[in-house]
């Protein structure tokens, strides 16, 4: 039956959007991993670096840890001060890189102004780097190799691979470019077959580039910056944006009220892709425990 055969006032009903639960899954991953560590005679251990006190970065490694500790991993949280030098900090990842009792090293971002990120980045042993973000993991990524994939980008093809989203031959816009989540998951979207576009602050009607989209991930960091004119009935939307307002609330890219109504399926902020992150982390810990520890 066509959808003109409806009353306007029951569209709404109608054509409910389906809710990304990134919070229910990563539920779910968390007894998984919980049982996997259970099994073993050394427990995973990840070495989170923090470089300053900024108030985003105390809450995701705040919900790092209280992760870990739901699974049944081991942290080590290591805070310098933003003023640190490099040199120490590096001094500390390669001390870490010897230390058979410590699996995976990560790097909490952003890290302060002035400060050679790239050059510490660099220092975190490949096999141990669960985020990603060295430039040997990069390059198997690039190349579609086996390589670990940054927890935003797996934590996204997890969840849409959970509610059975096709990404082979889908049309998919991202709205951000970052290298820490934009570039990272377009190369992990083109290695599952989809077609991929990348719109910037230089990208040219934006609204015409999104609502063409199959699927539309937006990571640009700007509030309530994708309305409901970005948008077109049965679009999947994966809201990447984490902004906090004045009075604390965070809130996303979409503006979810308007956008919610108009599309197929949606994450919620928070609730959605940023539960997964956190899971996606702790598997690739669990992964680099399991090339570390095997004969």
């Amino acid at each position: 039956m066509s959808t003109r055969s409806y009353s306007p006032h029951l569209w709404p009903l109608i054509f409910m959007s389906q809710i990304l639960d990134g919070k229910k899954l990563s539920g779910s991953l968390a007894l998984k991993l919980r049982k996997k560590i259970e099994k073993l005679t050394i427990k995973p251990k990840l070495a989170i670096i923090q470089i300053g006190d900024l108030e985003e970065s105390n809450t995701y490694i705040k919900n790092k840890k209280a992760f870990a500790e739901k699974i049944g991993a081991d942290t080590i949280h290591k805070k310098y001060p933003k003023n640190i030098n490099e040199h120490q900090v590096i001094s500390f990842i390669l001390k870490s890189n010897r230390d058979q009792n410590i699996h995976g090293i990560m790097v909490q971002l952003p890290a302060p102004k002035g400060f050679d990120i790239e050059r510490v980045l660099e220092a975190i042993l490949p096999l141990k780097d669960v985020d990603g973000l060295t430039s040997l993991n990069t390059k198997h990524l690039f190349d579609n190799h086996e390589a670990f994939i940054p927890a935003t980008a797996k934590g996204i093809i997890d969840l849409l691979d959970e509610y059975k989203i096709k990404l082979s031959g889908t049309k998919i816009t991202i709205v951000g470019q970052s290298s820490l989540v934009g570039r990272p998951t377009m190369l992990a979207l083109l290695n599952r077959g989809a077609t991929v576009t990348m719109c910037h602050k230089n990208t040219r009607n934006l609204e015409k580039e999104t609502r063409g989209a199959d699927i539309l991930i937006t990571a640009a960091g700007f509030p309530k910056l994708i309305t409901a004119k970005h948008v077109s009935r049965n679009q999947v939307i994966i809201d990447i944006g984490i902004n906090i307002t004045k009075n604390k609330k965070i809130i996303g890219d979409v503006d979810y009220e308007k956008v919610s109504p108009k599309v197929r399926a949606i994450t919620p902020v928070p609730g959605g892709v940023g539960p997964m992150t956190v899971a996606s982390l702790f598997q690739n810990l669990i992964k680099a425990h399991s090339l570390q520890t095997k004969k």
